[in-house]
């Protein structure tokens, strides 16, 4: 099938050569105070799009001030160990993010010697950065005339036009980066701050948008025709498919048992904590865990929790499961800190179809028992990212009290 003509998807295009002047004007005059605003440098530019992206602004704001003065330049975050990048993300979610931000400051330091590329074009070539980001960061922190087509961006424009097209088709969102780079004032990168700003806290999703407050209302045509409840149109998403799991706090000499998730898929290479497929009751627990070499003391149940990801529903149930003394010798969280150590936990670790989440057999013929790492829940606070997904069980890294046993 031929592809469609990008002149046939946007209609109404000229409506987009009134809207630079009043827009500008509202911005400078209602723009939030960011911190990424503030000293707006091509790195502090970079990360704050990378944070941005499928998270909220204000979210992201104590993240970033925390990231940015651990982590206050390029080579910073090249040199920066697993750890202390991933504990700095903890709680933002879609961690791969932060580790293509560190291939990407690995790049610039390797071939750009250690400066942020200025033109969009070299930009791309980063790992992590599409065109969005990349005309942000050319626009904002070079002056390059580059659009920057987020979502934000397209439900204004899709409503400005009164344009039925699926924002979700990335044809839609070429045909809107050329009607408008052809269309950038020279000030391009607060042009591009603007659109954002006012799809932020103006031209909000559904029925919520506040058009007697939008400097653009006089142009809108979906205001005149009464559709901004309907625009934009995007394809439906898939139905989130549900995982049932058990999780196991398993404790052992005032520790709780860590393992490294697999290196690819959901929460890959991140700390969590043991788990199984399924609703697992209590002797169906103790029987798995002992299968594995565990030796449950006391199990105490804990209440049932739900975290929902993009396109996975986790349904969990919990059990804080005191081990009996074992033959394994397992080495110590602070052991296991330090980098040399680290290596050669990483050089032991089976592979992942091995691990105690996924594990129907034991990986190693004499122990049986997969390697942990043990850790205090003050070093899970301050070490270890452990993602937001377990979080409903951090208050229960000490056995609770009362607990059903």
């Amino acid at each position: 099938m031929a592809k469609k003509p990008q002149e046939n998807i946007l209609k109404n295009i000229e409506t987009l050569d009134a809207i630079a002047a009043p827009l500008l004007r509202w911005f400078h005059s209602e723009k939030r105070a960011l911190p990424w605003r503030e000293e707006p440098t091509p790195y502090r530019v970079w990360v704050s799009e990378i944070m941005l992206q499928q998270t909220r602004v204000e979210a992201v704001k104590p993240y970033f001030e925390r990231f940015v003065a651990a982590l206050p330049d390029v080579r910073a975050l090249a040199r920066a160990d697993e750890d202390t990048l991933m504990k700095l993300w903890e709680g933002l979610g879609y961690y791969s993010r932060a580790r293509h931000l560190q291939s990407a400051a690995r790049l610039i330091c390797s071939d750009h010697g250690g400066k942020i590329p200025a033109r969009f074009d070299d930009l791309l070539t980063l790992p992590g950065i599409g065109r969005y980001t990349a005309g942000a960061v050319a626009s904002i922190a070079f002056g390059e005339r580059r659009p920057a087509v987020d979502g934000n961006v397209l439900r204004v424009i899709m409503r400005l036009l009164a344009c039925p097209a699926d924002i979700l088709k990335e044809s839609t969102k070429r045909a809107v980066e050329e009607a408008l780079i052809a269309r950038l004032p020279e000030n391009a990168g607060d042009f591009n701050q603007a659109l954002m700003e006012l799809g932020a806290l103006v031209c909000l999703p559904r029925g919520a948008a506040r058009c007697p407050s939008c400097p653009l209302e006089r142009l809108c045509l979906a205001k005149e025709a009464n559709l901004q409840a309907e625009l934009p149109q995007k394809t439906p998403p898939k139905r989130r498919r549900t995982e049932k799991l058990t999780i196991f706090l398993l404790s052992k000499n005032g520790k709780i048992a860590l393992e490294k998730r697999p290196t690819h898929g959901l929460l890959a290479g991140l700390w969590g904590f043991p788990s199984m497929e399924g609703h697992l009751k209590k002797n169906e627990a103790a029987k798995a865990l002992q299968a594995l070499g565990l030796i449950p003391a006391k199990l105490h149940a804990l209440p049932a929790a739900q975290h929902i990801f993009s396109h996975i529903t986790w349904q969990m149930v919990g059990w804080h499961v005191e081990l009996a003394e074992t033959s394994s010798d397992e080495p110590s969280a602070a052991t296991k800190s330090s980098p040399a150590s680290t290596k050669a936990t990483e050089a032991n670790t089976p592979p992942a179809s091995l691990r105690l989440h996924e594990a129907t057999a034991p990986y190693d013929a004499q122990t049986k028992t997969p390697p942990f790492l043990w850790a205090t829940a003050q070093e899970i606070a301050d070490i270890y990212s452990v993602p937001a997904a377990y979080r409903s069980y951090f208050p229960y890294l000490q056995a609770p009290d009362g607990a059903s046993s």
